[in-house]
C-alpha cells in the first residue's frame, strides 16, 4: 500500500486531558492552555472520480493537450478556499504532472504532459464524491496558456519529456501555482514556487500582474512582471517557493514560504527550521511586513523522521486581522498552529533581509539574536486523527470549528522510470484526491 494512504496512528491525541501543553518558541518552552473535550475527528470523506486529463484540458483550451499518457485530473489539492455556498470550494492545480528520473548523477525534472495549463477548479463535496463545478484556465494577457513549465535556465530545473530523454523549452509565462484566495471583486490571488511570486488574475483567469523578488530579471513574459518582493527571496530553494496564501479580513494577503531560504547557502537552508511569511497590501500593491516562523523539530511533526529539510508550510488560513492558522507538514504528517501577526514581530527591511552573517536561517536560537520569531500554539496534530490522508496541502475553515482538508495526489505520479510503462502510459499510484472534514473540539473563531 502507498504510505500516503495508510491510516494514522491514534495512540496520542492533541493534549486535551492535561492541564498544560508546551510549545518551543524562540528557544524557550512557553506554557499554553490545553483544549478540553472530545478529540478532533473526521466527519466526512469524499474523493474525486477519474477524469481523463486531455478532455478536461481541451475543453478549457482546445488543442492544448494532445496526449495525456493516461493521466487523470489531479493536483487540485494545492490549496482550498471557501466558495460562495457552503460545501463548495475553490481549488487550484499545481504546474501539472511532473516527476524526477536519475540520469547519471543528475536528477531530471520530467513533464509528461507539457501542454497542461494550471487551472482554478471549483468543487463541491456531495456524499462520498468530489464534483467539479467549474474550471478556469490561467492565461496570459493575449489569452495564451501560461503552462506549468519552468521560467529561466540556470535558476529553474531544466524540463524534460516523460522519460527524461529530450529537453523541453523553458517558458517565462510558466507558473507553479500553489496557494489561492478569491478577492471581493471576484479576482483571484495565487502564489507560485518558481519566482517565487504572487500572481493576481482576473475572474476569468487572465494574469493581471505577477509580483516577483527584486533582481529576478524575468523577461519575455506575456503579462506585467513587477519586482516588488524583497530580493532575499531570490534564495528560495528549488520547488520550495511560496506555497501558502491567506486573505485577511481587512484585505491584506499573507504569503508563506514553503521552506527556509538557502541563505547564505544550501547547507544552511537544508538544516534550518526558520522560514518566512510576507504581508502584502492589495491596496498599496506592496509588501508591508515580514515575519520569521520557526518549525517544530521534524521528529515532532513526523515521528521517526530525521531530515529537517522535509519540513514545509503548505497552507495558511486567516482567522482574523492578526490571527492565522499555519500548517507544518512533511509528505506523511501534518500539524496546525495558530499565530498572531504582531507589529513587534515585523522584520521587513531589517538586517535579516540582507546577506548578514550569521543569517536568519543559520540561527539555532532566534531569541539569542533578538529575532522576534512568531509565537505559536498547537491547534491539532493530524497524526492523531484517524482517516486523514497524507500530503495535505489545502486547508479551509468551515464555520467556527471544522477544518476542510484536501490532499495533493501528484496526478497519480511517482518518481523514477517506473512511473510509465514501456508504451509511455502512466502506472498510476492509486493515490486519490480526497477531501475530508475534521471537527475540532472547540471553536477557532
Amino acid at each position: 500500500m502507498n504510505p500516503r494512504l495508510m491510516r494514522r496512528p491514534a495512540a496520542v491525541v492533541l493534549p486535551l486531558s492535561v492541564a498544560l501543553a508546551c510549545t518551543v518558541v524562540m528557544g524557550t518552552a512557553e506554557a499554553e492552555p490545553a483544549w478540553h473535550g472530545s478529540a478532533a475527528r473526521v466527519v466526512s470523506t469524499s474523493t474525486l472520480p477519474d477524469i481523463p486529463l486531455a478532455p478536461f484540458s481541451n475543453r478549457l483550451l482546445p488543442g492544448s493537450v494532445d496526449d495525456d499518457r493516461d493521466v487523470d485530473l489531479g493536483g487540485i489539492g494545492s490549496d482550498l478556499y471557501p466558495a460562495e455556498r457552503r460545501g463548495e470550494y475553490w481549488t487550484v492545480t499545481d504546474r501539472g504532472p511532473n516527476g524526477q528520473i536519475a540520469v547519471g548523477k543528475d536528477k531530471r525534472r520530467t513533464f509528461p504532459v507539457p501542454g497542461f495549463d494550471p487551472a482554478i477548479v471549483k468543487v463541491r463535496a456531495v456524499g462520498g464524491r468530489v464534483q467539479v463545478l467549474k474550471s478556469i484556465p490561467l492565461t496570459t494577457a493575449s489569452g495564451a496558456p501560461v503552462t506549468g513549465l519552468p521560467n529561466q535556465p540556470g535558476r529553474d530545473e531544466a524540463p524534460y519529456t516523460y522519460d527524461a530523454s529530450t529537453p523541453l523549452p523553458y517558458n517565462p509565462n510558466g507558473l507553479d501555482t500553489e496557494g489561492l484566495v478569491r478577492d471581493r471583486d471576484g479576482s483571484f490571488w495565487l502564489v507560485d514556487e518558481y519566482g517565487p511570486s504572487l500572481v493576481h488574475v482576473s475572474p476569468k483567469g487572465r494574469v493581471l500582474a505577477r509580483h516577483v523578488p527584486k533582481g529576478l530579471a524575468l523577461t519575455g513574459a506575456d503579462y506585467p512582471v513587477i519586482e516588488s518582493l524583497p530580493s532575499i527571496y531570490l534564495k528560495r530553494k528549488i520547488n520550495r517557493g511560496f506555497e501558502g496564501l491567506a486573505l485577511l479580513p481587512g484585505g491584506d494577503l499573507v504569503l508563506a514560504l514553503q521552506s527556509p531560504l538557502l541563505n547564505p547557502d544550501k547547507v544552511a537552508g537544508e538544516d534550518s527550521r526558520t522560514t518566512r511569511l510576507l504581508r502584502f497590501s492589495t491596496r498599496k500593491n506592496r509588501v508591508t511586513a515580514e515575519y520569521a516562523y520557526r518549525f517544530d523539530p521534524v521528529g515532532v511533526v513526523e515521528p521517526g523522521q530525521t531530515k529537517t529539510a522535509e519540513l514545509k508550510i503548505s497552507s495558511v488560513v486567516a482567522l482574523g486581522d492578526d490571527r492565522l492558522l499555519v500548517q507544518e507538514r512533511t509528505d506523511k504528517s501534518s500539524r496546525v498552529h495558530e499565530v498572531r501577526l504582531r507589529r513587534g514581530s515585523d522584520i521587513l527591511g531589517s538586517r535579516w533581509d540582507t546577506p548578514v552573517t550569521p543569517s536568519l536561517e543559520q540561527l539555532d536560537d532566534g531569541s539569542a539574536a533578538d529575532v522576534p520569531v512568531l509565537t505559536k500554539r498547537l491547534v491539532v496534530d493530524f497524526n492523531t486523527v484517524e482517516g486523514v490522508p497524507g500530503k495535505i496541502e489545502g486547508i479551509a475553515l468551515e464555520g467556527s470549528s471544522t477544518l476542510v482538508l484536501l490532499n495533493d495526489n501528484d496526478f497519480g505520479m511517482t518518481d523514477g522510470p517506473a512511473a510509465f510503462d514501456a508504451n509511455g502510459r502512466l502506472v498510476d499510484s492509486d493515490v486519490e484526491t480526497t477531501l475530508v472534514r475534521v471537527k475540532l473540539p472547540r471553536a477557532l473563531r
